[in-house]
């Protein structure tokens, strides 16, 4: 048998593997992980039997979302290739993923844990939010549902705030980059007086992990971390927690949470200031009435102390004493001049002058009653004799009415009629028919 040299047995080891093992799915533990200052990945996987070492290249490193380490589980897809100086076969890796857990959990994860240990997520470092923002910036896509419903409800809620949109990627590979660029650019806007914004909106409407992604990246990690403008995160939806969600200053639930996070509700601000108006207006009449009191108070203990008031009090004491000196006099002078009112009575009833017109006024009242009487008695014989001259002319015979009886056409005395005869009564001036109801007898 011809010999072949070293290097002849390894280029046909190698040209049968790499035909044979193209391409492998290996399941392992990993051992020996090392980052080479190149950009390549070397690291050992292993199991309870037997180990194999494995290489990742550069190019498809950069497209790892996660790091290995000691101890983790991992399927690596890739080649069986033969390192040709030391005669060494390899697997080259071309992806790896974790064993039971996917790639994009195990970045976030891996990622989470970083960044917590470099106390991004502190909520001592977290800065408070405006409570009435003038100018906010929102980082998403132009073209995303998200920013109507953000623009819908602040409209809603508050008008005062102007919006200033800083259009990104929200997915792909290369939107992680543009959205840590756009909210460093909001970030260090400026306007014309010199103000930047008072708060800066980052995020998009739901989707798949995948979709998701861009925030879950270390670059826009450092971007919110590192902003002087407070930042809300506004990804996906109630259930989604991303990278950006831990960082940022706030995390909303939804796009639309975070309008209503970041703007007042403007019916609730006029309610509190319709109930400040009325406590105000409360507590300033309330003073206003202790302070009126309090002033009426102090008035009247001047006016009470002053020296008018004083004055006054003795000028009223002294109206006070003269009123009662006069009434007193009055009264003294009123008993005196009833008793001098008596004396003379008594001194007019005494007096031979009085006694004779009193003589007088009873001599013409007898007098007065003589005549009355003289005149009544004349009266009272007079109607006596009335009296009779109209009875005598009564009984006159001249003067007396004839009346004759007719019955049945027939002239008859009084004394012939019976009860139940039907009569006539009759003189020269008139007729009368009368019935005989009952007959009584005079003795």
């Amino acid at each position: 048998m011809k010999p072949i040299s070293v290097t002849a047995l390894n280029n046909q080891i190698k040209s049968i593997l790499e035909s044979h093992f193209q391409i492998v799915l290996v399941e392992g533990e990993v051992s020996k992980a090392i980052y080479h200052s190149s950009g390549h990945l070397y690291f050992v996987i292993k199991d309870e039997n037997s180990s194999i070492s494995c290489a990742m290249w550069r190019s498809n490193l950069s497209k790892m979302r996660f790091k290995i380490k000691e101890g983790d589980k991992i399927l690596v897809y890739g080649a069986v290739s033969l390192y040709m100086p030391r005669g060494e076969y390899k697997l080259i890796a071309q992806n790896i993923e974790p064993s039971g857990i996917g790639a994009l959990q195990k970045a976030y994860e891996e990622l989470k844990v970083e960044l917590k240990n470099l106390g991004y997520f502190d909520e001592s470092k977290k800065k408070p939010l405006p409570r009435f923002p003038k100018k906010i910036a929102i980082v998403t896509s132009a073209t995303a549902a998200a920013l109507q419903d953000m623009l819908r409800v602040a409209n809603k809620r508050w008008k005062l705030t102007k919006f200033y949109l800083f259009n990104t990627l929200v997915q792909g590979e290369e939107a992680a980059g543009d959205i840590a660029l756009k909210i460093k650019m909001a970030d260090e806007f400026r306007f014309e007086d010199g103000s930047g914004f008072d708060l800066i909106i980052a995020g998009r409407g739901g989707g798949s992990k995948e979709d998701l992604w861009a925030f879950n990246e270390r670059v826009v990690a450092d971007a919110i971390y590192e902003a002087k403008t407070p930042v809300i995160s506004a990804v996906g939806h109630e259930i989604d927690y991303l990278i950006s969600d831990f960082v940022a200053d706030k995390r909303a639930a939804t796009p639309s949470n975070a309008m209503e996070i970041a703007l007042p509700d403007g019916n609730e601000i006029l309610m509190n200031i319709d109930e400040m108006i009325n406590s105000f207006n409360y507590k300033t009449g309330n003073i206003l009435y202790k302070k009126e009191k309090s002033l009426n108070h102090l008035k009247e203990v001047f006016e009470a102390n002053s020296i008018d008031k004083k004055l006054d009090m003795k000028l009223e004491n002294i109206k006070i004493i003269k009123n009662r000196f006069f009434n007193q006099m009055r009264f003294v002078l009123n008993q005196k001049t009833n008793y001098m009112e008596i004396l003379r009575n008594e001194f007019n009833a005494l007096s031979p002058q009085n006694r004779v017109e009193k003589i007088k006024k009873e001599i013409e009242i007898l007098k007065m009653q003589f005549q009355n009487s003289l005149k009544n008695k004349i009266f009272i014989k007079e109607n006596e004799v009335n009296s009779l001259k109209n009875a005598f002319e009564m009984l006159n015979p001249d003067k007396r009415e004839k009346i004759e009886i007719i019955k049945n056409n027939k002239k008859i005395k009084l004394s012939d009629l019976k009860t139940d005869d039907v009569f006539e009564i009759i003189n020269t001036k008139r007729k009368i028919k009368s019935k005989v109801l009952e007959i009584t007898s005079k003795d």
